[in-house]
């Protein structure tokens, strides 16, 4: 959303249904390698009171070391 993703969580939080996680660049999995920082934005979906958790995995990638990585990057 052209950055400011915070921003964005806070401004449209009444229409939030489902919320798509990736790394950047290239819609990587969630690593700490990636240019965006997951913790405060995992911490802004909280504050505005976002309850649905389920990760999507990307087809070729191992499940559990894909969970396991953004649970250790989002578990606030």
């Amino acid at each position: 959303m052209d950055g400011d993703v915070i921003r964005r969580i806070r401004q449209h939080k009444d229409y939030l249904g489902h919320v798509h996680t990736a790394g950047n660049p290239g819609r990587g999995e969630l690593d700490d390698k990636q240019e965006i920082n997951y913790r405060p934005i995992m911490e802004a979906l909280l504050e505005v009171g976002y309850t649905a958790r389920r990760p999507g995995i990307h087809p070729h990638a191992d499940p559990l070391t894909v969970l396991r990585q953004a649970v250790s990057l989002c578990d606030v």
